[in-house]
């Protein structure tokens, strides 16, 4: 599969079997006062039957959209 996009996240929730909840944090800046602000966004990714737990750092990829919801693809876990 090819992967274009890859984004780093903690794993927040794997209640769901063959999926994960990772949660994706950016710091962008105030559009007028320039201080930079934490923005997060939780993605559904296919974990592909690995071992997962929750807290895990992961790095994901997109792939074709698998679901409603999923379109992302766990390619490894990090420290």
């Amino acid at each position: 599969m090819k992967m274009q996009k890859t984004l780093i996240g903690k794993i927040v929730s794997l209640k769901t079997e063959g999926t994960a909840v990772v949660e994706v944090t950016r710091k962008t800046a105030h559009p007028l006062y320039k201080k930079l602000m934490k923005r997060s966004k939780k993605y559904k990714v296919d974990t592909a039957g690995m071992n997962l737990e929750l807290g895990q750092r992961v790095k994901v990829g997109s792939i074709k959209k698998m679901s409603k919801d999923k379109y992302f693809k766990v390619i490894t876990v990090l420290k």
